[in-house]
């Protein structure tokens, strides 16, 4: 799998570890959650593990009986947002310039992101960044709550395809690319043909992007812009 060899018809972009680092309000917010229901919290490492996967299979991973996830995820919940959501986030530093310059080159954009629709939307509002995307907030494509039959990130992928084929665009896979920084994002996106340019600067193991296949590894948003902003090849 390769990227298309002119510029994109369509970048999806994921969220966490890729737009914004909402490593502080996750982790913060996940080790209230563990404390509140009286189950032993993961440590630093385990606790960092956790953002960017759906909450149900980063819960598996650190132990949780299936029986108890429910309740750490409500818990988790709350104190997400009322204090991590926004508090314990911030836009890294050269996306907005970074999406400013791939906007003006007339590349459409959507963020695909395995974080619940609602809170996706409002984050995107909240840091201005919803006016790089098709449709505004509305180009903000995520999960149902937890348990809804939209969780993987193949299936938040299909969710934002389908949704945006209905608003006109419509490019085929092989012109689409998706920017992230979890072997998550190159998972779902192989699902459906599409190839993963992975971020350094997200929350992935070394390695990690690269064993399940992304297609580059770019170092800053600078960088990303320049990889993207291929020129048309010669026929």
């Amino acid at each position: 799998m390769n990227l298309p060899d002119q510029r994109p018809a369509l970048v999806l972009l994921d969220l966490d570890g890729t737009l914004t680092d909402s490593a502080p309000g996750i982790t913060g917010s996940m080790r209230a959650a563990f404390e509140e229901v009286g189950l032993p919290s993961p440590d630093d490492a385990g606790l960092r593990a956790m953002v960017g996967p759906p909450l149900l299979v980063s819960l598996a991973e650190q132990g949780v009986p299936d029986d108890r996830a429910d309740e750490v995820i409500t818990a988790y919940r709350r104190h997400f947002r009322e204090h991590g959501m926004l508090g314990g986030n911030s836009v890294f530093d050269g996306i907005d310039d970074a999406l400013d310059r791939l906007g003006a080159a007339g590349i459409p954009m959507a963020v695909a992101t395995s974080k619940p629709q609602r809170f996706a939307r409002e984050i995107a509002e909240h840091f201005g960044l919803a006016r790089h995307f098709v449709g505004g907030v509305d180009g903000v494509f995520g999960a149902d709550d937890d348990g809804g039959p939209r969780s993987a990130k193949a299936d938040v992928i299909a969710h934002a395809l389908a949704s945006l084929a209905e608003r006109g665009l419509a490019p085929d896979v092989t012109e689409i690319v998706m920017v992230g920084d979890r072997e998550h994002d190159v998972n779902g996106a192989k699902t459906h043909g599409i190839p993963t340019v992975a971020v350094a600067w997200g929350y992935a193991d070394p390695g990690e992007v690269e064993e399940a296949g992304a297609v580059a590894v770019v170092q800053s948003p600078a960088e990303l812009v320049d990889l993207l902003l291929v020129e048309p090849a010669e026929t």
